[in-house]
This record gives C-alpha cells, structure tokens and sequence, in this order.
C-alpha cells in the first residue's frame, strides 16, 4: 500500500531541496528520520516534517506499522516563483526570483 504527503510553497529553491531529498530516498522511514535530524540544512526540517506526516498518514488512516514502511518516492519539484526587480545603473532593472517548490514524499509498506 501507497501512502502519500506532500509540503506546498515551501519558500526555498527546489536545488536546495533536493540535495536532502536525494540522501533519504531508498530508506527506512525511521531511519530516514534520525538521519534529517543531523543534516545541517534548513531543508531538513521540512523533509523531515513532511515525512512525519507521511508516516502519521500511513499510521492513522491505513493502519500500517511505522517500523515496516519504506520510501519509494521522494521529490522536490517547483513551485510558483515570486518575481521582483531591483533598481540598477543607468535606469535599468534587474529581476529577483525568489522560488519556492513542493516536497512529495511517497511510502510504502515491505511486504509488497
């Protein structure tokens, strides 16, 4: 069985993200846990959180024990940017991007 979560508009480029995303994909979700705990990243936090959900979902609404769920997929895809503009020499303008992107996270039970 297929459990899923998923973060919107977490205000951090989707690059970034991804680089954490990539070092949990394949684990044990209790292990993928302890593992975000000491990755010094801001992103960490927000895997983390949106794999306490995932895990909380499979728990609560499937019944599924924590210990045997494992993650299949994991993704940090983009989102909407917010655009802006900075003054710059002889009149002219230069473009601010501030991106935002999406945390998929997809569980699944081994016994599969």
């Amino acid at each position: 069985m297929e459990v899923r979560s998923l973060y919107k508009n977490f205000k951090m480029s989707p690059q970034k993200v991804r680089e954490v995303v990539r070092q949990v994909r394949g684990m044990n979700a209790q292990q993928a846990l302890s593992v975000l705990q000491f990755v010094p990243r801001k992103s960490a936090q927000a895997v983390a959180k949106t794999l306490k959900s995932a895990i909380a979902n499979a728990e609560n609404n499937h019944g599924l024990k924590p210990e045997t769920l494992v993650i299949r997929e994991a993704h940090a895809l983009a989102a909407a940017s917010l655009r802006r503009f900075t003054p710059k020499a002889r009149g002219s303008a230069g473009p601010i991007i501030k991106r935002n992107c999406h945390i998929h996270i997809v569980l699944s039970d081994t016994a599969e």
